[in-house]
């Protein structure tokens, strides 16, 4: 439908589209919407492979997405509220993995399996307080200290042991359990800890004082430390409960594989990076949900098994995941140039 508009002097008539300009603004808001964009792309994305392979859209498929995601998705609610902060972390994956790694000996000793949890915990939040203490009393990039923990944690895990760990089923494995809905689509109790995880974190950010100092902190740490807010402790706070996200992600693991290794999830680093950033939070802080980013890790996911489907070879997934994170940061940086 289109509007007439008459100049004035002239008598000119000009015919505007506001049915168009209605529909870019639907679509503009869509993409600015750090919720809303992915949801949007994940659901287009399962439409579009329901349709070039045979078996995407079955039961069984959209259950194993699902379980797949409570790692990877658990590790990015964490990296999530680092980057809100204009972090990041490059260390989160080997901080998951020596969390395993420890855990799995300590319960196959004489510790027992609920000791073994507690000092897993403890280490993981640990690892995450010396980050926070050394980027917000030190001032150091957290790039560098990241990546540098990274390098340490790698070297250690290789250390501390060389061998396969295998966890006996128990307390350790109790995530992998859950019960069936709608015939054979499963809904593990992993699921749910990572989807009630996505709930208390998105509460805690839009409806506490610190949810609001973490997104101060992120879009101009100097205003918000003349506004009175405690830069550090808020640093410090985002470092130790992403530590302690990504004891709950050990835990995860367990419930996907009784086996850990030094070796294990190599990428996750990378995986959660890409997923923070496909589900909309930019990386220069400040403008973020973590519903977006478990979103991402979904939409990762669903590209994965929808690709491998199609007989894409995994190389050319890669540059995809790659190009769609591009194309991410790219958005993100029009979208704060044009809020300027």
């Amino acid at each position: 439908m289109a509007d007439s508009v008459k100049t004035a002097g002239t008598g000119e008539v000009l015919v505007r589209d506001s049915a168009g300009t209605r529909a870019a603004t639907i679509a503009d808001h869509v993409f600015r919407n750090p919720v809303l964009g992915p949801l949007s792309a994940l659901v287009v994305a399962c439409l579009v492979f329901s349709l070039l392979t045979d078996n995407f859209a079955s039961v069984d498929n959209f259950s194993l997405i699902l379980q797949q995601s409570v790692v990877v998705g658990t590790l990015a609610l964490g990296q999530t509220l680092i980057v809100l902060t204009g972090g990041i972390d490059l260390a989160n994956g080997a901080i998951m993995v020596l969390g395993t790694l420890v855990v799995a000996r300590l319960a196959a000793g004489s510790s027992g399996p609920l000791a073994a949890l507690l000092v897993g915990l403890v280490l993981c939040a640990a690892l995450g307080a010396v980050s926070g203490l050394i980027v917000s009393r030190l001032g150091l990039p957290p790039f560098i200290v990241t990546l540098g923990l990274l390098t340490i944690l790698q070297a250690a895990s290789r250390l501390y042991t060389k061998e396969t760990v295998l966890v006996e089923e128990g307390p350790l494995t109790v995530l992998s359990q859950g019960g069936y809905f709608l015939g054979r689509f499963q809904v593990t109790a992993g699921v749910v800890v990572v989807l009630l995880s996505v709930v208390v974190l998105h509460y805690a950010l839009t409806r506490t004082a610190w949810g609001r100092h973490v997104y101060a902190v992120g879009n101009n740490d100097l205003a918000a430390k003349r506004t009175g807010i405690d830069v550090r402790r808020v640093l410090l706070s985002v470092y130790v409960l992403a530590g302690v996200l990504y004891a709950l992600a050990a835990l995860q693991a367990f419930g996907r594989s009784p086996a850990t290794s030094p070796n294990a999830f190599p990428t996750a680093n990378l995986d959660t990076i890409t997923a923070v950033v496909i589900g909309g939070t930019s990386l220069f802080g400040g403008r973020g949900t973590v519903l977006g980013s478990y979103l991402g890790a979904l939409i990762v996911l669903v590209l994965q098994s929808g690709l491998t489907q199609a007989g894409i070879d995994p190389l050319y997934q890669n540059i995809v995941t790659g190009a769609l994170v591009i194309a991410a940061v790219a958005l993100d940086t029009v979208t704060r140039k044009k809020a300027r």
